[in-house]
C-alpha cells in the first residue's frame, strides 16, 4: 500500500513538472517539441492524427502562437502489469488557450508518458478544444 501511494505522489509531482515544461515549450518553443516525444509518439489534435515526434513537431510548428494556462490537473500511475514494468502515468490537463487574435478558448489535453532514462516522453497525447 506504501508503495502504491509513493507512486501515486511521484506521477503528481511528475505531472507538475512535465506540464510546466510542455506548455512552455509549445507556447515559447516550438522547434524543441520533438524532444518531448518517443519517436514513435502518437499526437489527436482536435481529431487530426499524426505520428511520429519529428512530424509532430512539423504540425505544431504550423499551428498560430499559443497561451495556455492549465486549471487543472491530474496524474494516475498506469498498472505495472499494463505496462510491463515500466513506469508510466496518465496526465490530464485542462485549462483555457489563447491562439493568436482568437478569443480564449477551454481545452482538454491527455497524455501517456514514459520514462526514459531520466527523462520523460510523451507516449500519446489527445488535445480537444472544448466549443
Amino acid at each position: 500500500m506504501e508503495q502504491t501511494k509513493e507512486k501515486i505522489d511521484l506521477a503528481c509531482r511528475t505531472a507538475e513538472e512535465f506540464t510546466k515544461l510542455y506548455y512552455q515549450t509549445i507556447d515559447q518553443r516550438r522547434h524543441l517539441m520533438s524532444r518531448l516525444y518517443l519517436d514513435s509518439g502518437l499526437l489527436s489534435w482536435n481529431g487530426n492524427g499524426v505520428t511520429g515526434n519529428e512530424t509532430i513537431q512539423k504540425f505544431v510548428i504550423e499551428l498560430p502562437p499559443s497561451e495556455h494556462t492549465v486549471q487543472t490537473l491530474d496524474a494516475q500511475p498506469i498498472l505495472d502489469n499494463v505496462v510491463n514494468g515500466q513506469l508510466t502515468f496518465m496526465i490530464q490537463a485542462s485549462g483555457i488557450v489563447k491562439y493568436q487574435q482568437n478569443s480564449a478558448k477551454n481545452f482538454q489535453q491527455n497524455f501517456i508518458i514514459t520514462a526514459q532514462g531520466d527523462k520523460w516522453k510523451i507516449v500519446s497525447d489527445c488535445f480537444r478544444l472544448q466549443e
